[in-house]
Protein backbone atom coordinates (compact mmCIF):
# COMPACT_ATOMS: atom_id res chain seq x y z
CA UNK A 1 0.00 0.00 0.00
CA UNK A 2 1.88 3.17 -1.07
CA UNK A 3 0.41 7.02 -0.26
CA UNK A 4 -0.80 8.77 -3.30
CA UNK A 5 1.98 11.57 -4.00
CA UNK A 6 -0.77 14.46 -4.36
CA UNK A 7 -1.23 14.14 -0.09
CA UNK A 8 0.75 16.67 2.33
CA UNK A 9 3.68 16.24 4.02
CA UNK A 10 1.76 15.86 6.86
CA UNK A 11 -0.63 13.36 5.71
CA UNK A 12 2.74 11.10 4.62
CA UNK A 13 4.25 11.55 8.11
CA UNK A 14 0.82 9.79 9.43
CA UNK A 15 0.98 7.23 6.68
CA UNK A 16 4.74 6.24 7.71
CA UNK A 17 3.93 6.64 11.50
CA UNK A 18 0.86 3.72 11.19
CA UNK A 19 3.40 1.51 9.00
CA UNK A 20 5.55 1.89 12.08
CA UNK A 21 2.97 1.42 14.45
CA UNK A 22 2.08 -2.17 12.99
CA UNK A 23 5.18 -2.99 12.90
CA UNK A 24 5.80 -2.47 16.62
CA UNK A 25 2.27 -4.37 17.45
CA UNK A 26 3.40 -6.96 15.17
CA UNK A 27 6.64 -7.47 16.89
CA UNK A 28 5.34 -6.83 20.67
CA UNK A 29 2.49 -9.98 19.67
CA UNK A 30 5.59 -11.99 18.38
CA UNK A 31 6.80 -11.92 21.70
CA UNK A 32 4.10 -12.44 24.04
CA UNK A 33 3.25 -15.73 21.36
CA UNK A 34 6.68 -16.92 22.24
CA UNK A 35 6.56 -16.50 26.13
CA UNK A 36 3.02 -18.00 25.88
CA UNK A 37 4.07 -21.14 23.68
CA UNK A 38 6.75 -21.43 26.57
CA UNK A 39 3.95 -21.41 29.40
CA UNK A 40 2.17 -24.04 27.77
CA UNK A 41 5.23 -26.52 28.07
CA UNK A 42 5.93 -25.76 31.82
CA UNK A 43 8.33 -23.27 31.36
CA UNK A 44 8.25 -19.52 32.93
CA UNK A 45 9.76 -16.01 30.65
CA UNK A 46 12.76 -15.29 32.32
CA UNK A 47 13.95 -11.65 33.54
CA UNK A 48 15.52 -10.86 29.71
CA UNK A 49 11.98 -12.24 28.08
CA UNK A 50 10.12 -9.80 30.87
CA UNK A 51 12.53 -6.95 29.86
CA UNK A 52 12.14 -7.59 26.20
CA UNK A 53 8.57 -7.78 26.06
CA UNK A 54 8.38 -4.37 28.10
CA UNK A 55 10.74 -2.62 26.00
CA UNK A 56 8.60 -3.52 22.82
CA UNK A 57 5.51 -2.48 24.59
CA UNK A 58 7.28 0.98 25.37
CA UNK A 59 8.12 1.08 21.70
CA UNK A 60 4.76 0.11 20.23
CA UNK A 61 3.25 2.78 23.19
CA UNK A 62 5.48 5.63 21.30
CA UNK A 63 4.71 4.20 17.75
CA UNK A 64 0.73 4.52 18.72
CA UNK A 65 1.37 8.07 20.30
CA UNK A 66 3.53 9.43 16.76
CA UNK A 67 0.71 8.36 14.89
CA UNK A 68 -1.65 10.06 16.84
CA UNK A 69 0.22 12.96 16.75
CA UNK A 70 0.70 13.22 13.06
CA UNK A 71 -2.70 12.27 12.38
CA UNK A 72 -4.06 14.93 14.68
CA UNK A 73 -2.22 17.29 12.54
CA UNK A 74 -3.40 16.81 9.61
CA UNK A 75 -5.76 19.98 9.45
CA UNK A 76 -7.44 19.30 6.29
CA UNK A 77 -10.26 17.01 7.14
CA UNK A 78 -10.99 15.31 3.29
CA UNK A 79 -7.51 14.75 3.25
CA UNK A 80 -7.71 13.17 7.09
CA UNK A 81 -10.59 10.87 5.97
CA UNK A 82 -9.01 10.08 2.84
CA UNK A 83 -6.05 8.96 4.29
CA UNK A 84 -8.08 6.71 7.27
CA UNK A 85 -9.87 5.36 4.80
CA UNK A 86 -6.45 4.23 2.91
CA UNK A 87 -4.75 2.56 6.39
CA UNK A 88 -8.15 0.83 6.53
Amino acid sequence: MQIPENMSEQAKIAYQAFVDMKHSKAAHFACLEAIEKKYESGGIPGAEENRELESLLATHDRTVLAFKTALDGITDSDEKIRLVQLLS
